[in-house]
């Protein structure tokens, strides 16, 4: 029995390890800290290793998974959304500047079903928006969650593991929304990604007792640089919101 819970408890541990090492040798951090760029073609020189990851995160059953608590159920799912992206990359770089090349005319990437996951064959699409946003109200996975592109936020250097997992999604969220090319008062009106218009809905679900998007980014009004005062105008309305562009180019190491 004690046998039995201590290898448990070390692949609990281990579980990431993989991924770890893969992310310290070939994402680097770029644009003061707000931004990383990965190394693919170093990384295609590990796919070997990614190849071991992914097949450690496709052999967990749904009765394993349903045993984790919560934390560290969206912890693996953050990472294997990230990790597949990566792998679905290395499938066609160099050939491609941006993941939607991807699939051709008519099919999404995010719509390709090309991995295992809890017993099933699934996309990007399922991944994210029926397993991770549908299953856990956590509107901080948009910025942990990364879709291999420069608009992106960061993909972090670490993997998102269960007991960390509060400290990663803050730190994600604040490097995200005070990086100033992204998100920050502009000509009158706070111009945020484009993200929070595509999901603005995950953003006014109750979430810390915050019930609309701009309650929402009032909240982190501190990382997007606004005064009370601006906060306040926020919350009332009179703080316009507007939305950047995006860009979708790859976000390689060059």
């Amino acid at each position: 029995m004690v046998l039995t819970i201590v290898a448990q408890f070390s692949r609990a541990d281990d579980q990431h390890a993989l991924w770890q090492s893969l992310l310290s040798k070939h994402v680097y951090v770029a644009e003061g800290g707000y931004a990383t760029t990965v190394d693919y073609s170093s990384f295609a020189k590990d796919r070997a290793v990614l190849a071991r990851y992914l097949e450690t995160l496709s052999a967990v059953s749904p009765a394993e998974f349903d045993r984790w608590s919560e934390a560290r159920q969206l912890a693996f799912l953050i990472n294997a959304y990230n990790a597949w992206t990566v792998e679905l990359i290395l499938r066609h770089y160099p050939g491609i500047d941006s993941i939607r090349e991807i699939g051709g005319w008519f099919r999404s990437p995010w719509k390709l079903p090309f991995f295992d996951l809890l017993g099933e064959r699934r996309s990007l699409d399922e991944l994210e928006h029926e397993m991770i946003r549908e299953n856990y109200a956590e509107p901080r996975i948009h910025f942990a969650v990364n879709c291999a592109s420069i608009g992106c936020p960061a993909l972090s250097r670490e993997p998102y593991r269960g007991d960390e997992l509060e400290r990663q999604l803050e730190a994600a969220t604040q490097r995200f929304l005070s990086d100033r090319q992204r998100n920050g008062l502009s000509k009158g009106a706070l111009r945020v990604s484009p993200i929070f218009d595509w999901y603005e809905e995950d953003f006014a679900k109750g979430w810390r007792d915050l019930h609309s998007l701009p309650d929402f980014l009032a909240h982190y009004g501190n990382a997007l640089g606004l005064s009370s005062a601006q906060q306040r105008q926020l919350r009332s309305g009179a703080l316009r919101i507007r939305h950047t562009d995006y860009n979708w180019a790859l976000n390689k190491r060059d």
